[in-house]
Parts: structure tokens; C-alpha cells; sequence
């Protein structure tokens, strides 16, 4: 069983590589560049388990010189939308791209100004007809006999944002100094002379 699940991983990883829409993920740097010089910030939303990569989206983000939040996904429509303003981005993960109390909070966060940054499985999802930008991952296999619990689409998304984060991390030029700056504890404070 964990011998399918590896090899899954592997295939899945090995396709998204394969299929990555490289100009998208660009454009979606861009897009978060373009709100930080009018001001924007970004936001990371998501329901259920993608709402964990969603805080931890956030928190590499700000930990590579990208100012990022998380923002609960049911939350937002009960007044913590707030916290987005006009011109803001907000990255919003869901396989499907059809989840109800997912799509009621990018339909309010886009009729408040933000711009979206949709990550669902596929171009025709409502998320990504909803979004300014789509960043697709699609998922033949999550890596076990269900087929349903999420595994190998946690692994693509976050790789996939990793990706983005590295994009905005190198157009800022990070250096290291910069990076123990947000690090002073722990080992990687350590490990860069904090």
C-alpha cells in the first residue's frame, strides 16, 4: 500500500513539473508586485484542509519578503473580510474549485476590489472563471484504494505556491541577512549566524 502511494507521489509530482503553466505563475507574481506598489497586500484563503496549506502559504511567504495573511474562508463572509481591502490579492485554494462556502467568500472579496488568485484542479472550475488569474493543478491519483482523501493534490498546491514564492523571493533578491532578520531563533537563526 505505502509502495502504490510513493510511486503516486512521484507521478503526480513528476506531471506537475510536466504540465506547469509557467507564464500563469508568472503573471501571478506579477499581479502580487503590482499590489504591493499600489499598497496591496496579500491574503491565503482556503476551506477544510487546504485552509492549513493556506496559513502555511502565508506564513512562507512573509518569511521570503512577501507580507502575506492567512484569512479563514468561512470567517470572511462573517465580517473578518475586512481585513481585505481594495487592490489587495488573495490566493484562494480548493481542488474542486466548487466549494459553496468557498466561492460566497471570493464572490464578496471581488465585489470589495481584491484581486483573485484561484488554485483549483482545472480551468473550468467556478473558482477559476471567478479568478483574475488560475493557477490549475489536476489530480489523476491521490495515492490510495479511496481515491478521495486529499494527498497527492495537498503535495501539488503547495508545491505549486512553493513555486511562486520563489519567484517573488528571487525578484526581491533575498539575501541572507534579510532571511535571519525574520529567523533570529531556532536553527535556521543559528545556522546563519543570528
Amino acid at each position: 500500500m505505502i509502495e502504490k502511494f510513493e510511486q503516486t507521489i512521484k507521478n503526480e509530482i513528476n506531471e506537475l513539473f510536466d504540465t506547469l503553466d509557467y507564464q500563469m505563475l508568472n503573471d501571478a507574481k506579477e499581479l502580487i508586485l503590482a499590489s504591493e506598489n499600489e499598497g496591496g497586500r496579500v491574503h491565503v484563503t482556503g476551506i477544510g484542509k487546504p485552509s492549513y496549506i493556506s496559513g502555511y502559504i502565508a506564513s512562507l511567504l512573509s518569511s521570503t519578503g512577501t507580507p502575506a495573511y492567512f484569512l479563514d474562508g468561512t470567517e470572511a463572509v462573517h465580517g473578518s473580510s475586512g481585513q481585505v481591502k481594495s487592490g489587495d490579492v488573495v490566493i484562494a485554494i480548493s481542488n474542486s474549485g466548487e466549494t459553496a462556502e468557498l466561492l460566497y467568500t471570493i464572490r464578496t472579496l471581488k465585489a470589495n476590489g481584491a484581486k483573485i488568485i484561484g488554485v483549483s484542479k482545472n480551468r473550468r472550475s467556478s473558482l477559476s472563471k471567478l479568478s483574475d488569474i488560475c493557477l490549475c493543478v489536476s489530480i489523476k491519483e491521490e495515492g490510495d484504494d479511496l481515491n478521495k482523501p486529499p494527498r497527492s493534490s495537498i503535495i501539488k498546491q503547495t508545491v505549486l505556491l512553493q513555486s511562486l514564492s520563489i519567484l517573488l523571493q528571487n525578484e526581491r533578491n533575498l539575501s541572507p541577512d534579510d532571511y535571519v532578520a525574520w529567523h533570529p531563533g531556532g536553527a535556521i537563526g543559528k545556522s546563519l549566524g543570528a
